[in-house]
Order: structure tokens, then C-alpha cells, then sequence
């Protein structure tokens, strides 16, 4: 089924529209999460937001994959041009550094820590569930990756960015 409007509307319009999804989507991401933070507390949501992401960026790296038409192991070129078409890559502000087999992602500017500290609230502990994120993310695009957090909130190690990731295409 098409939506006969988007048809009509100009190549900056549909721009516009996918920034307002993306934003959308991570408004109702955070909106559940403080829910649950707000009832339970913290170490309740994170199991469920853990729960979550572990099924969502699998269906999300399955889709951008079907979409570029990647092969089952594209390798660092691959996951680069997938990590560029994230819901993500819409309204974070972020850069891919590759160097060989590795690759690392850097977002230097997240909506969801800038909201946080708007509001007044501790930042989002997200390197339990970044972990599974980001590694099952890279190895739906191909199985051979590694993923280890380089800097990520409550651990941060580089103050240049809110997060950093490396991915490692091991050769098995």
C-alpha cells in the first residue's frame, strides 16, 4: 500500500517528513521509558528497554540490509552504509572513522542525552543496552563483527562525544 500523498510531495518535503518519523520514533521510545523509569525505576526500564532493543535493531539492521540489497557478509563498507540509514542517523549528529577492518561510530551529539539534561534528569545509562544494540545491529549486517564500547555513558572516556563504538570485521 502506498500513501498517495507522499507521492506527491517534493524530494525536501519527504526530507522533512523523515526527520519528523525519526524524531517521532525516538519521542515514543522515550516516552515508554520514562513511564516504566517514573513506576518501577531505573534497573526495571533498562531491562525492558535491554528487552526491546535486542529484538528492534535486528528487524531495523534486516531492513536497511534488504533495502541496500547487501550481500549476507558485506564487511566494513556494509555496516558503514547501513549505520548511515539508522532512525538514528536522522536526528543524532554522529561520524564513521574507518581504519581497515575496524570501523568506529561516534555520536557527537544525542537528542536522547540533550533531552535528558533539558529536563533535569541523571542521563540515560546506555551502554548496557548500547552493547546489545550495537552488536546485534552489526551482526545482522554480517555475522563477522565484533562490538565493544570505547566510551559510553555511565562510563565515558572521551568527552569529545556521548558515545563511541568500535567494530571489529573479524575474518572466519
Amino acid at each position: 500500500m502506498v500513501n498517495k500523498t507522499l507521492e506527491k510531495m517534493e524530494r525536501s518535503e519527504l526530507i522533512q517528513l523523515i526527520k519528523i518519523y525519526s524524531k517521532n520514533w525516538l519521542a515514543m521510545d522515550g516516552v515508554w521509558f520514562q513511564s516504566v523509569e517514573r513506576k518501577f525505576g531505573m534497573a526495571e526500564a533498562m531491562e525492558h528497554d535491554c528487552n526491546i532493543w535486542e529484538a528492534f535493531t535486528k528487524i531495523e539492521a534486516q531492513k536497511i540490509k534488504e533495502f541496500l540489497k547487501l550481500s549476507s557478509r558485506p564487511g566494513i563498507d556494509g555496516l558503514k552504509r547501513a549505520l548511515q540509514l539508522r532512525l538514528y542517523a536522522n536526528i543524532n549528529e554522529d561520524e564513521i572513522i574507518v581504519d581497515g577492518n575496524t570501523l568506529i561510530y561516534r555520536t557527537l551529539d544525542c537528542r536522547v542525552q540533550n533531552a535528558r539534561k533539558r529536563k533535569g534528569m541523571e542521563f540515560h545509562p546506555c551502554k548496557a543496552v548500547g552493547i546489545i544494540e550495537y552488536t546485534g545491529f552489526a551482526k545482522t549486517i554480517d555475522d563477522r563483527f565484533e562490538c565493544e564500547a570505547l566510551s559510553c555513558y555511565p562510563e565515558i572516556t572521551d568527552e569529545t562525544c556521548n558515545c563511541s563504538w568500535k567494530f571489529i570485521l573479524k575474518d572466519n
